[in-house]
This record gives C-alpha cells, structure tokens and sequence, in this order.
C-alpha cells in the first residue's frame, strides 16, 4: 500500500448537516447550516458548533447566548443546502423554506417544527480558533417529533431519514453494521 502525503486538512468526515436556528427578540429569526457541530460532554449534555465570525447569526447568538440544533431529514435538505448559501441579512429563510418556526418553552429561540428533533443549548464558552470562533453550549432541553415514538416509547432516530454531510455532498445514512459493543458481546 502507498500513501500520500498532504497539507494539514480537516479530513474528519462524515458529518451531522445540521441546520441552527437563532434570532433576537423583536427580529426574524434565522437558520444557519452547519456542518462542524458535535457532542463535547454527556454530563453536563454539552456541544459545540463553529461559526464564521462574518456570518450573520455569528452576531446574533454571541449576543443572546442562545441556539438550537435542528436535524436535518433527507425532505429537509433542501431547505438545509438553501439555508448554506444564502445570508440572513437578505433573506427571511424560515419563509423563503416554507418552514414553521417552533416555539418551546425552552428557550426564546424558536426551533424548526419540521425538523424530528430540536437541541436547546445555552452557551457557555466562545473559543476564538482562527476561520471559525467555536460556540461551546449546555443542552438546556429537546423536543423530539412523536411520529417517531416507537410502541415502547422509545425515540427512533433511524426512521426520521436524517442526512450526513462529506466533501460537500449530502448522503442519507446506510445499512446497520452493528450496535455499540457488539464486537465483545457474548454468543448465546
């Protein structure tokens, strides 16, 4: 086998094409895709998302201190790709989408009744890294959409066709290979 050897790169894919919602009081509020978002902490529940400092909601949820993470459907990817390249400042994109803002009791900030589940952060920490300052947070509650309650009243995430971004294409998700700790778990 023979490699290749390149400049540093983020090479780290696939990843969650997620859509963030944001808004001051007294203003439209906004969508922003994002793909650089992950989970930092299980206890307290925390993530994190990388913003451009230019980029209209930039401002908008360092001076609220507040954000949702929507998951992106494959009907959603759309509206996902469309909230990616177009600014806030020019356009009103939960109209322009034909999306719902959702309004919880959670937060000021409305989710997106369209996506099956909505993760209320509050942030904790602004990390200034270089091309994208990183909004760490707190998960202050999710909504999750019953249409995906199972009959045991568990959440299925599977059923909801949620996408995955890589290299800049959008995929939905493919066959189950395994379940965590299938690798170890005794043969009956």
């Amino acid at each position: 086998m023979s490699k290749q050897t390149w400049k540093p790169g983020n090479m780290l894919y696939p990843l969650p094409a997620v859509m963030v919602s944001c808004g001051r009081k007294d203003e439209k509020p906004n969508i922003i895709t994002i793909a650089w978002a992950g989970t930092v902490c299980s206890d307290p529940a925390m993530v994190s998302i990388s913003v451009r400092p230019e980029r209209y909601s930039h401002d908008i949820i360092e001076q609220t201190g507040e954000f949702v993470i929507n998951l992106v459907t494959d009907s959603l990817t759309r509206a996902c790709d469309w909230c990616g390249v177009k600014s806030g400042r020019d356009f009103d994109k939960f109209k322009e989408m034909h999306l719902t803002p959702y309004k919880s009791e959670i937060t000021d900030t409305p989710a997106i009744e369209e996506s099956p589940v909505n993760i209320y952060c509050k942030v904790k920490k602004i990390e200034r890294l270089g091309s994208h300052d990183m909004f760490i947070a707190e998960v202050i509650g999710v909504t999750v959409d019953e249409e995906y309650m199972d009959e045991k009243g568990r959440f299925d995430l599977t059923a909801t066709g949620i996408i995955a971004y890589s290299h800049g294409e959008y995929y939905t998700l493919g066959k189950k290979l395994g379940k965590f700790g299938y690798s170890v778990k005794k043969k009956k």
